[in-house]
């Protein structure tokens, strides 16, 4: 397995403080990147090979703000990766019942703001202004960090919306970047062991669990490969990237793509 070297190359995870997006962060800086991060909890402070940008991604300007400083330290931006992602939040109400599988009838309409006006308006946000910036070096991979709710019913009704608009905006994105020579994909994680995960390990089957740098390390061989654009538009899980590219969790495994049917 080639390791790739990510040295010179400048990323932006927003949601970079926890989760998946924590898990990018570190991903990509042990291959090297120069890595920023966003979150509502991330100071301005830079810690090794990761920078933090205090940002909230409900609001358009804090986004823009984000990305726009982070271009302007570095004179680049390559890999953007949109993991800022409130929906998870708030699954049991304050009664303590679990109301994300509710149905539509009986959804509070705050959850679909979250999923929609901050997870797929912050990722739409986002790209916006890095584009303008892959488009004038010619290169750069944004990654929008997905599942499989987009092609089948999960839990609830908006979450399936929000994926599914996510996965819209990576094939248009596509579309419209390919002449430049920037990529553009979905990611699909399998079940990853976030600290939220890790909590309810009684409720999970972790055997086929991936790491949350898993995802990181995902992101940086497609990064790595001269043939990037030929997946560009694609939704691609983190485990089928694994199987392609010949590398292994944190741990040594090699987590099982799964499939429509069996995710």
């Amino acid at each position: 397995m080639s390791v790739p070297d990510l040295s010179g190359v400048v990323a932006l995870v927003t949601g970079g403080t926890r989760g998946v997006g924590r898990g990018c962060v570190e991903g990509l800086a042990a291959y090297g990147a120069r890595v920023h991060f966003t979150g509502r909890t991330a100071g301005d402070v830079t810690t090794g090979q990761a920078t933090g940008h205090r940002a909230d991604h409900a609001q358009d300007t804090e986004t823009e703000a984000a990305v726009e400083a982070v271009i302007a330290a570095e004179g680049r931006l390559d890999i953007l990766v949109n993991n800022a992602w409130p929906g998870y939040e708030g699954m049991v109400a304050a009664d303590g019942r679990f109301t994300w599988t509710d149905p539509i009838w009986q959804q509070p309409m705050w959850r679909f703001d979250a999923m929609l006006n901050v997870g797929v308006r912050s990722a739409y946000c986002a790209s916006r202004i890095a584009a303008r910036q892959m488009v004038l070096q010619r290169s750069g991979v944004i990654a929008n960090i997905s599942f499989w709710a987009a092609q089948k019913f999960m839990q609830n009704a908006v979450y399936g919306m929000a994926k599914a608009a996510t996965d819209k905006l990576t094939a248009d994105l596509a579309t419209e970047l390919r002449p430049h020579a920037v990529t553009a994909v979905s990611l699909y994680p399998g079940l990853v062991r976030t600290e939220a995960v890790l909590a309810n390990a009684a409720f999970f089957d972790l055997g086929n669990s991936e790491s949350p740098q898993f995802q990181g390390r995902a992101i940086a061989h497609l990064f790595a490969d001269p043939q990037r654009l030929d997946q560009s538009g694609a939704w691609l899980t983190s485990a089928s990237l694994g199987a392609r590219y010949g590398f292994a969790d944190i741990d040594g495994r090699q987590p099982r793509p799964l499939t429509l049917d069996t995710a």
